[in-house]
């Protein structure tokens, strides 16, 4: 099911680019706070982490754009027991596929689904580090929205986006763990026009 689901995402933006009006590159980074939710009533605290990509704008007409991107993104989430800290690290290659509803002034809306690809996982309790990516499933699925701003003069902007897992990510449990999280960032556009 996922490989049929990024299948037609490729398929979808190759046709999509044949008849875009103009096609961008671009790069972005910024600050994750990520957590995750277990079906089970356990609570984790939210983790810190960064995001850092490319990023590929579309413009379907004026008003329309798609946007694919390729990003690393530093997830997971903490816990304390007893006065210790543990940290769940897990890195991803994160593919969001955004649909975006573009206004005249430079700011947009955004929708769209996300693949993951599972790079690193460990858990961190002090200075004993245990990786425990076989406990983990190679691939996240979910979805991601929010809205954004582009100074059309100069290409740069700022980014502020919900990721929400719907696939969980435990690969060996009865507990359903989905990744969430917040994205803020900044991007740059090249040779951006509106």
């Amino acid at each position: 099911m996922k490989f049929l689901t990024g299948l037609v995402l490729i398929m979808t933006m190759t046709a999509v680019t044949a008849q875009a009006q103009h096609v961008n590159l671009g790069f972005k980074g910024g600050l994750n706070l990520y957590n995750i939710h277990n079906d089970n009533g356990v609570e984790y605290d939210t983790k810190a982490g960064f995001n850092l990509g490319l990023i590929g704008h579309i413009h379907i007409n004026k008003s329309f754009a798609l946007q694919p991107e390729l990003v690393y993104s530093t997830q997971g989430a903490k816990y304390t027991v007893s006065g210790t800290e543990t940290k769940i690290k897990l890195d991803y290659l994160n593919v969001p596929f955004m649909f975006q509803y573009m206004f005249d002034n430079g700011f947009r809306l955004q929708a769209g689904p996300q693949l993951g690809f599972l790079v690193h996982a460990k858990s961190e309790t002090g200075n004993v580090s245990v990786d425990i990516k076989n406990n983990m499933k190679t691939v996240d699925f979910g979805v991601g929205f929010g809205a954004g701003y582009v100074n059309p003069a100069t290409g740069f902007g700022v980014d502020a986006r919900y990721n929400l897992g719907l696939s969980t990510i435990n690969e060996n449990s009865n507990i359903n763990s989905t990744n969430r999280g917040f994205q803020l960032g900044f991007f740059y556009l090249l040779k951006h026009r509106n």
